[in-house]
């Protein structure tokens, strides 16, 4: 029988306080599990099917949908801390006491509070386009938010001009992303509009001004990966500089014409070298 891949390994659930969290896991019991999360309007089938196949095949890779997000229950939340609380509540789940973590977007927000009010449980970090608290909201010249406008993932065509530049280079690159996702048959429930009003709650209270508001960066001491494209609209790249700057033991990659979603952009590149820091 042919090892399942991320387009055929089947949609497992487990419940926890309430809530029926939908999963996906690769390559079971091999090592640290690498645990993802997701991404504003993000489901199981928006990361990048190349990156989870690469990733199991030295490692578990699991990624779930938090809770009220796609096929999960319960009531989506709306500050990063509770979102990052169901994130626990789902590892817990499923037994998991050790585990390395990879967050792009607004996961790489949740990806950091879960590692700082966490630190015994994540080994190893990885941040993909995301920013730390009171980070540098986006450039209105950009008109990011505008690229949200068509709703819920719906059309997975909608994650071309958000994760991908616009040379013709970035976007042939962003149309092989979306074929690979496509090969997925059965899909995924798309993010709710009750979702989309809870996390864009979540990314204002996130980004509100403060001036202590990045202090907990000193406080998470895995080791870290952080990562985002040249130019990236959605959360603006010179966050990832302040994250390398700021945490304690962090290392920066930045891909070239490439945005917010440069690690499907090259995603075998990605892949090696985030193995390599996770195999250090």
């Amino acid at each position: 029988m042919t090892d399942p891949t991320a387009a055929t390994t089947p949609t497992e659930f487990v419940e926890a306080d309430g809530t029926r969290f939908a999963y996906r896991r690769l390559n079971a019991g091999a090592g640290v599990p690498l645990l993802f999360t997701q991404h504003f309007m993000g489901n199981l089938d928006t990361i990048d099917p190349a990156i989870l196949d690469g990733f199991a095949a030295t490692r578990e890779v699991i990624w779930f949908d938090t809770a009220g997000v796609g096929s999960s229950t319960g009531e989506p939340k709306s500050t990063i801390a509770d979102i990052s609380a169901d994130a626990a509540t789902f590892a817990e789940a499923l037994g998991l006491t050790r585990i390395d973590l990879l967050g792009h977007s607004m996961g790489g927000q949740v990806a950091q509070w879960l590692t700082y009010t966490h630190p015994r449980l994540v080994r190893k970090l990885i941040l993909v386009g995301t920013s730390p608290r009171s980070g540098i909201l986006t450039d209105p010249a950009d008109n990011a938010a505008a690229l949200f406008a068509a709703g819920p993932n719906t059309n997975d065509e909608l994650w071309l001009p958000i994760f991908f530049g616009p040379s013709d280079t970035s976007q042939a690159a962003g149309r092989a992303y979306v074929a690979r996702v496509r090969t997925r048959v059965d899909r995924d429930v798309p993010f709710s509009g009750d979702a989309v009003k809870s996390y864009s709650a979540a990314r204002v209270e996130w980004g509100t001004p403060d001036e202590h508001g990045q202090d907990y960066l000193a406080q998470i001491t895995a080791p870290t990966l952080v990562v985002n494209g040249s130019h990236d609209i959605v959360i603006p790249s010179v966050n990832s500089f302040t994250l390398q700057q700021k945490l304690p033991d962090a290392e920066l990659v930045l891909y070239p014409d490439s945005g917010h979603g440069a690690h499907f952009q090259y995603p075998e590149r990605f892949v090696a070298t985030a193995v390599e820091f996770l195999d250090r």
